[in-house]
């Protein structure tokens, strides 16, 4: 990104007046999402809020207690892996203009997302907050994303720089990582964020890198992101994640925040002013940091002579929610349609059973820092009583039991009113603590099966069945790992007694990370949704019936069991002290394909309700200005279906004799088209010399090699339709 000179001119002149302690207090938090501001100077508070799915409710300055009454609430945007499942440039700098617009609008300074760390295992508590395990999928996505939201002056913040890919001792574990795993997998998504994205600040990780925290790790923060990509913006630590005062100074990180309230014994606060003074650190460190924080505010016009126009943002708008509904419809995935179960027939259809917590559960208040106050949430029960209506009877069968949930009262409370208050509540409390383990764990079974028969009778009565299950932020949560890929609350069992009683029973599975489906031979029709917002369920049920033709494909491979994953079966996950990623660029399909690994759907994999050809691939080279070679793909794709569909074209290059370990094919370029029934489209593709190379340590660039390669047009990674052979 070029400097402006107006605004360097400024931030030396503001140098020249500001004090010690000014520049201190803009370096560190002073508030738990603020910094300090220098009122005589006109250097405003920076306010900072979480996160990827909205903008978080208003917090205390000094507590972690939320103090906003009706203010607060927001949209609520489908996260990020629903938002990679579009597979579409536009929806995701749509949802980033949403959150950017909501942001400013609740008068915040930088929003903290997206997220992009590369899904290395399914078990991640923080996946559904990132988009995929390709790197490329995340480059084009993130950089419209930040776009969208930096079009509003607010900053995006990508996070978590970076190889944070586990949540289990989060602070402490050291990510051992080679160089080339580090350039062609981690490191992508933050280049293209920087280099085309041109984001104005960037979080750093908690983790250890090679032994080395993030947010004091000079090779991550001076030599790669300052010095090789010419980074000027602003580097936030995330929130506890600085250690030490004089490695965080000597660094190129300009931001400590922290959990603490203790504001001023951050490591950049009175310690780093007592270096300063003492002369044990320069205070040219700090002048630098204090230049990037100016920089990022005079992009945001919060300084400087477009202070007067700064955008002032807007949220819970109309054209928010109808942005947020076109996410959600584009990123609901049909994984499964045997026998055409799906559409389900709107008319003639007296009874219908939803079946599954997951039904009526709400998303929106869990899940970590990616918590907000949702102004609303439209549950998949929901969304099919609005859309059958009142002619259509839709039952609802919680059909597995989830411990700890409050049950509604059997007792009317207008009944139940006239009882003396304390005398209830002692009665109640010996009621509980009477009750021995053992007598706990029978009423659950009891109820268990009681739910599941409920559950069962119900959908023998019904003309449909939906089950919606899946999983809930009881699992996908930031803090902690899960401890395995299975479906909890014996969601499992009730499926595979349901459809032995209903084999047309459609599954639905509403979740932010890959479980196992070991019932998935039986079912005919399996949809998959990532928590999609505000109106996923809306989005959920105009698929199930057909309003929207489903478009979204897997962003991430979905494996038959934790022992297909190579994060876990050759590199290590979840350890507290150290992690190694001995896998190396053999992350996601890169693995499975180049193993021929029995998974249970591929990446880049979804479903339409209509059929897509492709045909007439062509291949040209050409060769640009300053003599690199380019290759321009063509092919035509034509909906040999009854019904308007979108498709998503992906391009997969393949050395066929490569010189050093290569995965059997990596995506390149891709493209969602939008064709009518019975039409066709032609579809272009350029590939740059880059897209055939990989990082050589040795020659510490990259190189690629002479030979032959083979360009593949695919609707998925395992469903190549079309393959043309190049020379380079």
């Amino acid at each position: 990104m070029e400097r402006d000179k107006k605004c360097e001119n400024l931030i030396e002149e503001l140098l020249t007046k500001l004090t010690l302690e000014d520049k201190i207090g803009m370096i560190h938090g002073a508030g738990l999402f603020r910094t300090e501001s220098v009122d005589r100077l006109g250097i405003p508070v920076l306010y900072m809020s979480d996160g990827p799915m909205g903008v978080r409710a208003e917090f205390a300055n000094d507590e972690w207690r939320n103090i906003g009454t009706t203010d607060d609430f927001v949209s609520y945007l489908p996260c990020n892996s629903a938002i990679a499942s579009t597979w579409n440039k536009e929806i995701a700098k749509e949802s980033g203009r949403v959150l950017g617009e909501e942001a400013r609008g609740r008068g915040k300074d930088v929003i903290l997302a997206p997220g992009i760390n590369i899904k290395r295992s399914p078990l991640c508590g923080r996946n559904f907050e990132y988009m995929s395990e390709d790197p490329k999928l995340i480059e084009e996505l993130v950089v419209p994303m930040v776009q969208g939201i930096q079009e509003n002056d607010v900053a995006a913040c990508v996070k978590h720089f970076a190889a944070n890919s586990q949540e289990t001792e989060r602070l402490w574990v050291d990510t051992k990582v080679d160089e080339r795993t580090l350039r062609e997998i981690y490191l992508p998504g933050f280049l293209a964020a920087v280099e085309k994205g041109g984001i104005f600040s960037l979080m750093g990780a908690y983790n250890l890198l090679n032994g080395e925290h993030c947010c004091a790790n000079q090779w991550l923060l001076d030599e790669v992101l300052r010095k090789e990509w010419k980074y000027d913006g602003t580097v936030i630590s995330d929130w506890g994640a600085v250690h030490d005062t004089k490695k965080a100074a000597e660094c190129s990180l300009d931001v400590e925040m922290d959990v603490t309230y203790t504001f001023d014994q951050h490591f950049m606060a009175t310690p780093l002013l007592k270096k300063v003074r003492s002369g044990e650190i320069p205070e040219s460190l700090v002048d630098e940091k204090v230049r990037n924080i100016l920089r990022m505010m005079y992009r945001l016009h919060m300084i400087g002579e477009g202070k007067e126009t700064r955008k002032r943002g807007a949220y819970n708008t109309k054209e928010h929610q109808e942005t947020v509904l076109s996410a959600a419809r584009e990123s609901v995935i049909l994984l499964k349609n045997e026998e055409h179960i799906l559409p389900l027939a709107e008319s003639g259809i007296k009874k219908v059973a939803v079946i599954g917590q997951n039904a009526a559960k709400i998303h929106s208040n869990g899940g970590g820092s990616a918590e907000i106050k949702a102004l609303y949430e439209i549950s998949p029960l929901m969304g099919v009583k609005k859309l059958l209506g009142g002619n259509t009877k839709v039952c609802f069968a919680p059909g597995y039991v989830v411990p700890g949930e409050t049950e509604q009262s059997a007792v009317n409370w207008q009944a139940d009113s006239t009882k003396h208050l304390e005398e209830e509540k002692e009665a109640g409390a010996q009621r509980k603590e009477s009750l021995t383990e053992e007598e706990k764990n029978r009423l659950e079974e009891e109820k268990r099966q009681t739910y599941r028969a409920q559950a069962l009778q119900l959908a023998q009565e019904c003309d449909q069945v939906i089950f919606v299950g899946g999983l809930t932020h009881e699992d996908d949560v930031e803090g902690k790992d899960r401890s395995g890929m299975k479906l909890p609350y014996g969601q499992d069992e009730l499926i595979q007694a349901l459809l032995e009683v209903r084999p047309d029973t459609v599954i639905v599975l509403y979740a932010g990370s890959p479980v196992e489906m070991p019932w998935e031979k039986s079912a005919r029709a399996i949809i998959w949704s990532y928590y999609a917002g505000m109106e996923g369920g809306t989005a959920i049920a105009e698929v199930l019936y057909g309003r929207v033709n489903p478009s979204a494909k897997l962003a991430e491979t979905f494996i038959r069991n934790l022992e297909q994953c190579p994060a876990h079966t050759i590199g290590t996950f979840g350890k507290k002290d150290v992690v190694e990623y001995k896998e190396g660029i053999m992350v996601g399909y890169r693995y499975y394909d180049s193993e021929n690994t029995d998974v249970l759907f591929p990446f880049g994999h979804g479903l339409s309700y209509t059929n897509f050809e492709y045909r007439n691939m062509k291949v040209q080279a050409a060769e640009t200005a300053d003599g690199k070679k380019r290759y321009e793909v063509s092919l035509t794709v034509c909906n040999t279906g009854v019904r308007d569909g979108k498709e998503v074209v992906q391009i997969y290059v393949a050395p066929k004799a490569p010189s050093v370990k290569r995965p059997v094919h990596e995506l390149k370029a891709f493209a969602k088209i939008e064709c009518p029934a019975g039409e066709e489209k032609q579809v272009r593709f350029l590939l740059e010399e880059e897209d055939f190379s990989y990082f050589s340590e040795a020659d510490k660039a990259f190189v690629a090699d002479h030979g032959a390669y083979e360009i593949q047009a695919a609707a998925s990674s395992r469903d190549i339709r079309l393959m043309a052979e190049v020379m380079v």
